[in-house]
């Protein structure tokens, strides 16, 4: 794996944001843009500061793999990266990802109002990590 490459949660109001390190050995999450008009501009600005070559979207699946509504609002928004900003952007499969970083950050003992800060970013962390490991192996 060549550069960078950024993980994406989307959400209808918060798209969860992360960053593999140089190496594209790890990921760690950033602070949660809002989803609005300003989104793309946001997103330009992470792709310029990090020197990203890729965008990883987690794509929601139904517990057959399949894709659902909500894949296809994922495939729109993919589109208007890839035309708005000119990166590759690739699919990992997110089943389960929200639900297992609550899991640990439950585990860890924080706050309801504090998991809602962090958790959209988390959650791109574990599909980017998850799609970092797929590349490795």
């Amino acid at each position: 794996m060549t550069g960078r490459v950024l993980g994406l949660d989307f959400g209808q109001k918060r798209i969860g944001v992360a960053v593999s390190d140089p190496f594209g050995m790890m990921a760690m999450p950033l602070k949660f843009i809002p989803n609005n008009p300003g989104t793309m501009k946001a997103l330009k600005a992470l792709i310029v500061e990090y020197q990203i070559v890729t965008v990883v979207l987690g794509l929601p699946l139904n517990m057959k793999g399949e894709e659902t509504p909500s894949s296809q609002k994922v495939r729109t928004f993919a589109d208007r990266i890839k035309a708005g900003l000119g990166v590759e952007v690739m699919f990992q499969d997110e089943r389960f990802s929200t639900q297992a970083v609550e899991r640990e950050l439950i585990a860890a003992d924080m706050r309801r109002e504090q998991r809602r800060e962090v958790i959209d970013s988390q959650a791109a962390a574990f599909v980017l990590q998850g799609y970092i490991d797929k590349k490795r192996n």
